[in-house]
């Protein structure tokens, strides 16, 4: 065989093992995102059938994909990553390997306006908060976690137990949430603060769905 008939036959063959090492790696990717979807659900407190009436995706798909019994596709991801309000990227475990930039889409929740500062889903979480200037009733609530805020301009109102204060900016406050709690617009203009909470809180605050029209903490 000629030297350049043999580099020819290398070359396909370095081809043929870089295409096996490629479809491995799409399937070991693959392999992670059921698993993955199921973490990212139960972590925001959402049932199956929760999330099939936000994506319109059958239950019985969602369960299949969950447990690796059906190939993930575009279609299906979308429409649950918008359901979860993450960047599709965390679904399949995808990171740009230089960029640490969090590029995660404001969330508006009972009219305060969330941008998300973290992007590991579970475990503490922090948000920019923009409340507007509106009339609003304290309504306290309480549930499992721990919370710090930092106002960055404007005025807050905090009601924590039998405290009522008016946080100004540069002022910080921490408490434990099984206290109840609420905290929102003094009706003179809008606030801009900082906000560190574990998974709990982030489903009073930025997740579950209101049960009345309040505009509680």
């Amino acid at each position: 065989m000629s030297d350049a008939a043999r580099a020819g036959e290398d070359e396909r063959d370095r081809g043929g093992r870089e295409a096996a090492a490629g479809e491995d790696t799409t399937d070991a990717v693959l392999a992670e995102v059921g698993p993955r979807l199921r973490r990212i659900r139960k972590e925001r407190g959402a049932t199956l059938a929760g999330l099939s009436e936000a994506t319109g995706i059958s239950v019985s798909t969602l369960s299949r994909l969950e447990s690796g019994l059906r190939k993930p596709s575009l279609e299906l991801l979308l429409p649950i990553a918008r359901a979860h309000q993450v960047a599709l990227d965390e679904l399949v475990g995808a990171r740009p390997a230089d960029d640490p930039r969090v590029r995660a889409e404001p969330i508006v929740r009972h009219g305060r306006t969330y941008w998300p500062l973290t992007r590991q889903p579970g475990g503490l979480q922090a948000y920019k908060v923009l409340e507007p200037k509106r009339t609003a009733e304290p309504d306290p609530r309480t549930h499992e976690g721990y919370e710090w805020l930092y106002v960055l301009s404007g005025r807050l109102r905090v009601v924590l137990g039998e405290h009522d204060v008016v946080m100004e900016a540069g002022e910080a406050a921490e408490f434990d949430t099984r206290v109840p709690h609420w905290f929102g617009s003094t009706g003179e203009g809008p606030a801009e603060f900082l906000s560190l909470f574990g998974p709990q809180g982030e489903r009073m605050h930025v997740r579950a769905r209101p049960k009345t029209r309040s505009t509680d903490a």
